[in-house]
C-alpha cells in the first residue's frame, strides 16, 4: 500500500509538471493573436507566481487540518480548471484571469507532497519524484509543438494537457482513501509535525531560513526564466521559428529530468550537498557554452547543460530541509520556501521581457548567470550556519 501511496505521488508529479513548459512554448504564437507586447508573458507568469505563493504559505495550515492527500486532489482540478480556461480565452484579461487558480493549484500541490516525501522517504525518491516533474514539463511543450505543427493552434495544446489533468483528478480523488488508512503509519503519516501552524515571523526567526529562502528565490528565478524564455529566446536571438523553438525548448527540460533520474543513483554515494555543488557547476558550463557564438546547436547543448545542471538542485535543498531545520519545523519551512522560490519566479521572468526587449534577447545566458553567482555565495553560507548550530 505503501508503495502504491509513492506511485500516487509520483503521477501527481507528472501532473505538476504538464503546463510548466506550456506558457513559454506557446507564447511566440499566443502575444500576436492577443496583440500584446511579447513582454506581457510577464505578467501572467507573475499571476501564476501569485498565486503560488499564497498557497504555499498556506499549505502548513492546509495539509494540518485536511491532509495530504486532499489538498492535492483538489489543487490538480483547480489546475485542470485553469488549463480549460487558458485554451477558452479569447482576450488577454481573460488569460490573466484564469492564471489565478492555475498557481493557487500547483503551490498547494508542491508544498504539499514536497515536504511528506522529504519527511517518509530518502533523498533518491525525492530526485525521482521532480524527475517525475520533468516527465511532466518535458511533455507539455511536445504536446504544444504537435498541436502547432498539426494546425490545432495554442488552444488545442492546452486543451491536451488539460484531458491528462482532468483523468490525474479523478484518480486522485478515487484513491483518497489509501492516503486515509496510511495516516497513522510512521511511512505515511501527513501530519507529524505539531498540530498548530508555525507563524511566519517565527519561521523568519530561525537561523539560516532566511539564507535557505534566498538560495530557493535564486534558482527558481534562473530555473523559470530557463522555462519561460529559451523559446522566444531561440525565436529572436537565434532566428528559428516560432514551432521549432517549442519542441527545442523541451530540450531544456529533457537535461533537467534526465539529471534528476541520475541524481537518485547518485544520492547513493553523495550527499545533498554534494549534489547542488556538482549542479552549480554545471550550469555554469551551460552558460559559457550558450555564450560561445557559434550557432543554434551549441545553444541547444548549453541549455541542456544548464538543465542537467538544475537537475539537483531544487530537490535536495527540499530534502535536506528537515535534517536542517527539524522535521517538527519542515512543512512551515517548506511551504515558505515555495513562496520565496515562487516570488522570483514571479518577478524576475518579467524583469528579462522588459529587459529583452528593450535591450536585447541576447541578455539571456548573462541574466541567468547573475542567479548563479548568488547561489554560489549562498549555499556555503547555509551550510555553515546550520552545521555551526547542530
Amino acid at each position: 500500500m505503501i508503495h502504491f501511496l509513492l506511485f500516487i505521488i509520483y503521477v501527481s508529479f507528472i501532473s505538476l509538471g504538464l503546463p510548466d513548459g506550456l506558457l513559454g512554448s506557446a507564447w511566440p504564437s499566443m502575444y500576436p493573436e492577443f496583440e500584446v507586447p511579447v513582454s506581457f508573458m510577464g505578467i501572467v507568469s507573475m499571476t501564476i507566481s501569485a498565486g503560488t505563493i499564497i498557497s504555499s504559505l498556506q499549505s502548513d495550515k492546509l495539509t494540518k487540518k485536511f491532509g495530504t492527500g486532499p489538498v492535492t486532489a483538489v489543487s490538480v482540478a483547480m489546475t485542470a480548471g485553469a488549463l480549460l480556461g487558458f485554451s477558452l480565452s479569447d482576450s488577454f484579461p481573460m488569460l490573466v484571469l484564469f492564471a489565478v487558480p492555475y498557481g493557487l493549484g500547483a503551490g498547494g500541490v508542491d508544498a504539499a507532497l514536497n515536504n511528506y516525501v522529504a519527511l517518509h522517504y530518502e533523498s533518491r525518491h525525492m530526485s525521482w519524484l521532480h524527475c517525475m516533474w520533468g516527465v511532466g514539463a518535458i511533455a507539455g511543450p511536445y504536446a504544444m509543438g504537435f498541436a502547432l505543427t498539426g494546425g490545432l493552434g495554442w488552444q488545442g495544446g492546452y486543451r491536451i494537457i488539460f484531458t491528462f489533468q482532468l483523468i490525474l483528478s479523478a484518480i486522485l480523488f478515487a484513491t483518497l482513501h489509501i492516503w486515509k488508512k496510511n495516516k497513522n503509519t510512521t511511512a505515511a503519516a501527513s501530519d507529524i509535525a505539531p498540530p498548530k501552524a508555525m507563524p511566519l515571523r517565527d519561521v523568519l526567526k530561525i537561523p539560516g531560513v532566511v539564507h535557505v529562502l534566498l538560495l530557493f528565490l535564486c534558482y527558481c528565478a534562473l530555473e523559470a526564466v530557463c522555462m519561460l524564455w529559451a523559446s522566444s529566446y531561440m525565436v529572436l536571438h537565434n532566428g528559428i521559428s516560432p514551432e521549432k523553438a517549442a519542441s527545442f525548448a523541451s530540450l531544456f527540460f529533457i537535461g533537467l529530468t534526465g539529471g534528476r533520474a541520475l541524481n537518485g543513483f547518485l544520492s547513493y554515494k553523495l550527499s545533498d550537498t554534494d549534489l547542488i555543488r556538482i549542479g552549480c557547476s554545471l550550469i555554469g558550463i551551460g552558460v559559457a557554452v550558450m555564450l560561445l557564438p557559434l550557432g543554434e546547436g551549441v545553444t541547444l547543448a548549453g541549455l541542456i547543460i544548464t538543465g542537467l545542471g538544475c537537475a539537483p538542485i531544487y530537490p535536495c535543498i527540499i530534502h535536506s530541509t528537515p535534517a536542517l531545520f527539524g522535521e517538527e519545523r519542515s512543512q512551515a519551512i517548506i511551504g515558505v520556501q515555495m513562496a520565496s522560490a515562487y516570488t522570483g519566479a514571479c518577478l524576475m521572468p518579467p524583469l528579462y521581457g522588459l529587459l529583452s526587449q528593450y535591450i536585447s534577447p541576447a541578455l539571456f545566458p548573462y541574466f541567468i548567470g547573475i542567479f548563479l553567482l548568488l547561489m554560489l555565495i549562498m549555499h556555503p553560507l547555509l551550510i555553515k550556519i546550520t552545521s555551526d548550530l547542530s
